[in-house]
């Protein structure tokens, strides 16, 4: 400890960083009945914190090997351009692997920076295991992104300069954690300066790798995580990291994507900055905390770690905000076919504003309706809409935390086909790069036939697939093999409600809503 204190006080960081604002949100905290103060780490050269410890550790290591001609490293984010302004500052060449999948706006903003990109592999381990072999033809030194003495120390200084800023009392400082180089150099200083103050990690509840290593009592590696809040994905926190937050982490909330979108147009009310979802994370942790312990007159931290967001992911992250805030609800709801029935289905419903209808006759006595209705009382009212309208005689079902039914089916509403037989329904991750769909269908048996296909773009590294494909009964091996083959990640939705409900080509009685 005492070692980490001497480092995070003479760290290296602010050639390239600045000392950022801490401000109030005064919507969150009029909404929450707490102070909430947001710690603006976006508000860095680079939108993002991560310059701080590059180079913090690219310093001490020029300092060490004044012959260093370069540095390399991996990443498909904030880090990257950390390293790439920080080598400039230094006069050292940069190498960064990143994905192959990287949107281009991230791949120009480190060249620009004067780093040299490398585009290799699909994800992130592929782009790792290419840099070590550049660090061994080149003998450049691997700026690793979490797991380094001097990195940890870096974003400790944040810590140092919170101290500072918020002198009266503080309930819990939030931060987001992915494999823990901010949560470890943060925590470490303020249980140094402030004990009483509780360190609470974040993170999302696909990719909570720390939460499962605390709990476990070692680290743990995932086997697979979510791709939403990219900045965070990380499979196995590292040992330093996880050795530190042992001892200085209080707790881990985890959070789902649509909590992190309302966290998102929560920090936008408030600052007018749209922060990315790993960036927002922590202000979903804190909102959770705060409503989970029914606290009221609190004062908290949340550090807003970096905003380098594609503005194609804004049409996604407002469709689920709604949801994350607990503002609308989804719905299928079954109408009987006759006159009479949409006027009683509307006069349950009230007064409440309908934000989303989907319907098309599919049976001459019945028909499944999409529709989404506006909250105005959260979950409460959520609950009341549904017991509404079963006691009204309907069939319905809440595909509100439906992913499928998110994600594709509310786009895809429209009508069933009549003659699909061994249908069999999957969600995939597709790479976004050229040959991915190429690769999928040379993938797939020779006889078999795709009979539904739903893509949308939501300017990530990886796209959402909606596919179904006639596969006979008798070759289920064969559709195994396929899908070890092609290594994507995928679910089997064949049950899902809502494809039942609406896309399905029959619907056996047992499986009507």
């Amino acid at each position: 400890m005492d070692q980490y204190i001497k480092k995070i006080l003479s760290a290296r960081v602010y050639d390239v960083s600045r000392e950022t604002p801490l401000d109030l949100a005064p919507n969150l905290t009029a909404k929450t009945g707490s102070q909430i103060c947001l710690k603006r780490e976006d508000l860095q050269s680079v939108f993002s914190f991560k310059c701080r410890g590059a180079y913090n550790r690219i310093f001490n290591l020029h300092q060490m090997q004044p012959e260093l001609q370069g540095v390399v490293c991996a990443s498909a984010g904030n880090h990257a351009q950390g390293v790439a302004l920080s080598a400039s500052k230094l006069g050292l060449r940069a190498i960064i692997v990143m994905p192959q999948t990287t949107p281009e706006i991230k791949v120009n903003s480190v060249r620009a920076l004067g780093g040299e990109t490398v585009l290799h592999g699909d994800n992130y381990d592929e782009a790792f295991a290419h840099a070590c072999e550049i660090e061994k033809e080149t003998g450049y030194p691997f700026i690793h992104p979490f797991n380094d003495v001097d990195t940890i120390a870096g974003q400790g200084t944040i810590g140092l300069e919170l101290c500072r800023q918020q002198p009266s009392p503080i309930d819990a400082v939030f931060l987001p954690i992915g494999g823990g180089g901010l949560a470890a150099g943060v925590s470490i200083i303020m249980k140094y300066l402030r004990p009483e103050v509780k360190i609470i990690g974040v993170e999302p509840d696909d990719a909570a790798s720390m939460k499962a290593s605390l709990e476990a009592g070692e680290r743990v590696t995932l086997s697979e995580v979510g791709i939403f809040a990219d900045g965070v994905a990380v499979k196995c926190p590292g040992d330093e990291t996880f050795r530190i937050c042992q001892d200085t982490i209080d707790e881990v909330i985890t959070c789902s994507v649509d909590e992190m979108c309302a966290a998102i147009r929560d920090v936008f009310e408030d600052t007018r900055t749209l922060m990315e979802p790993a960036g927002a994370l922590s202000v979903a942790g804190v909102k959770k905390y705060i409503e989970r312990e029914k606290i009221a007159g609190g004062r908290f931290i949340a550090i807003t770690s970096g905003a380098n967001v594609n503005f194609d992911r804004l049409r996604h992250v407002t469709e689920r905000a709604v949801i994350g805030e607990h503002k609308e609800v989804l719905l299928a709801v079954t109408i009987p076919e006759q006159p009479g029935s949409f006027r009683v289905f509307c006069q349950t419903l009230g007064k409440r504003s309908v934000t989303e209808f989907n319907y098309r006759r599919s049976e001459k006595d019945r028909a499944v309706v999409f529709v989404g209705v506006q909250l105005s009382n959260g979950l409460a009212e959520r609950v009341q809409i549904v017991e509404a309208l079963d006691v009204a005689g309907f069939d319905v079902v809440d595909l509100t935390d439906d992913e499928t039914a998110k994600l594709h089916v509310r786009h895809m509403v429209g009508g069933r086909a009549s003659d699909v037989g061994d249908e069999r329904l999957f969600r995939f991750q597709f790479p976004e790069r050229p040959g991915a769909l190429a690769s999928f269908l040379n993938s797939m048996g020779p006889d078999w036939n795709i009979t539904l296909f739903h893509y949308r773009n939501h300017g990530a590294a990886y796209g959402r697939v909606l596919v179904a494909m006639q596969i006979p009964q008798s070759d289920e091996a064969g559709l195994q093999a396929f899908l070890d083959k092609l290594g994507y990640r995928y679910w089997c939705e064949d049950d899902n409600v809502a494809y039942k409900a609406f896309l399905a080509s029959a619907v056996p009685e047992d499986a009507r809503v």
